[in-house]
């Protein structure tokens, strides 16, 4: 089973959380226990999301067991969160044994704060493109960009290709592409 923490944190973007949620659990629905996604914040209490979603973590990133995947969204509340050092560690610690470190948005945020992006390719929200160029990222505008490890994902509704995108490197092409059939997404998974 593989094991996958999406990081909230207060004013996170909804979409950019539920969106990977949704895809990486909803293959359980095909083939059961491929996958356990967590939710996981800095404590254990609800949470409001940027358009008032209220949230309440599975794990703490403190008590958060080892992750095969890390996901970090954006969102209005992603300026805080980026220089939250408990995060920052949480996602060097977290990353020493994980497969993917990923992010939605202006999650890549979190991961450049983390010192992950200097020197790769990445991609973001496309008003923050010129931003992210900044940490010293060679910026590239497409829904997923890959650098070895780290894949990172455009604006908001692109988390549902990094999704697919995960599904396929994790699970091959043809239960992904089975995945975007059974949530009616229109997507080719092999042109990802």
């Amino acid at each position: 089973m593989i094991t996958i923490g999406i990081i909230v944190f207060p004013q996170v973007e909804e979409l950019d959380f539920v969106g990977p949620f949704e895809v990486l659990s909803y293959i359980n629905k095909v083939r059961p226990d491929s996958t356990r996604v967590l939710v996981v914040a800095e404590s254990p209490e609800p949470l409001g999301g940027f358009n008032g979603l209220k949230i309440i973590p599975d794990t703490t990133l403190q008590d958060c067991p080892p992750l095969d995947v890390i996901v970090a969204p954006g969102g209005k509340g992603r300026m805080a969160a980026m220089k939250n050092p408990a995060i920052r560690q949480f996602i060097l610690r977290q990353r020493a044994t994980a497969r993917y470190t990923t992010s939605v948005c202006t999650g890549a945020f979190l991961l450049a704060e983390a010192g992950l992006l200097t020197g790769k390719k990445a991609t973001t929200y496309h008003t923050a493109l010129a931003e992210l160029a900044a940490y010293s990222v060679q910026v590239i505008t497409a829904k997923v960009v890959r650098d070895g490890d780290i894949v990172t994902a455009a604006g908001v509704s692109s988390g549902l290709e990094l999704g697919f995108y995960l599904l396929r490197e994790l699970f091959g092409a043809d239960l992904s592409q089975e995945v975007a059939r059974k949530i009616e997404y229109d997507i080719d998974v092999k042109a990802l």
